[in-house]
């Protein structure tokens, strides 16, 4: 679906979380250009945006990786702090296409950024069809809570993962980020106990899940995602005196999909690409 063909449907525009580390955006080449034929190739205006990030050239090399692709029109907007982003025109980011939105910190971002008149913004242009893209602690933010912060592991433990407001852009999904590369299923499925109908979404590094407007996933790139659905748990427990205990969680459903692969979020169900 292109964006006139969205805007002419009322519909919203894609929801693109990355996997990905902000240093290598030259790697993540097949997602960009997906993304950029999204919002109209050469022909696209695509914002990058940048909040509470320590890392100044991050916003440069995404900026360079899509003139590489073709796409003519690239507009940088760094935040640097939370006043930046209440400060900002309702219409900062009037006649994009593509919101590219970057960050190194999920917890600095969502201080920056979260119920900002920026984020509201950003809300508005992707519920009227404009796409909206996040890489690393930007693909952590798009969902209406994100994870912030968290240990390592596999096991689920009530002390294992911090919560805090994403970017409302959807409901009912948790993202998390180097995902198998830094062991994070137990973080995963500790945000999915606190948030019992949502589905979670792990991401490799150089992997991203294109979220459509009919809710139907699909996978590109060079790695896999794993997909986490809470809508058979039959029981989950957490000890109130016991936060390092491990949390029972009994009746997970866990897909592991790869490029091609798809998944329909309404329905509950994968598919392999053909």
């Amino acid at each position: 679906m292109n964006r006139s063909r969205a805007l002419a449907a009322g519909t919203r525009g894609f929801i693109v979380a990355v996997g990905g580390d902000g240093k290598a955006a030259r790697k993540a080449a097949p997602i960009l250009r997906r993304f950029a034929e999204l919002c109209g190739g050469s022909r696209a205006h695509i914002a990058i945006l940048s909040a509470g990030s320590d890392e100044e050239d991050f916003g440069d090399r995404y900026e360079r990786a899509f003139r590489d692709l073709g796409v003519n029109r690239v507009s940088a907007f760094n935040f640097e702090n939370r006043t930046d982003c209440e400060r900002a025109r309702d219409d900062s980011l009037g006649g994009v296409d593509g919101v590219f939105l970057i960050g190194s910190d999920p917890a600095r971002l969502a201080e920056t950024l979260s119920a900002t008149p920026v984020a509201q913004q950003i809300g508005r242009l992707n519920a009227k069809g404009t796409h909206v893209a996040g890489v690393s602690a930007g693909a952590a933010f798009l969902p209406r809570q994100m994870i912030v912060a968290g240990k390592s592991g596999t096991t689920p433990r009530a002390d294992i993962v911090e919560l805090a407001p994403g970017l409302c852009l959807i409901d009912k999904l948790v993202i998390d980020q180097h995902f198998r590369h830094q062991d994070r299923l137990g973080r995963m499925l500790m945000a999915l106990t606190y948030n019992p109908d949502a589905i979670g979404i792990g991401l490799d590094e150089d992997t991203a899940a294109f979220i459509g407007p009919d809710q139907k996933l699909q996978v590109v790139g060079t790695g896999g995602i794993t997909v986490v659905d809470t809508s058979r748990l039959q029981h989950s427990a957490i000890h109130p005196d016991r936060r390092h205990a491990p949390v029972s969680m009994i009746g997970l459903h866990l897909d592991i999909l790869v490029e091609g692969n798809a998944y329909d979020m309404s329905a509950h169900l994968a598919s392999i690409g053909h």
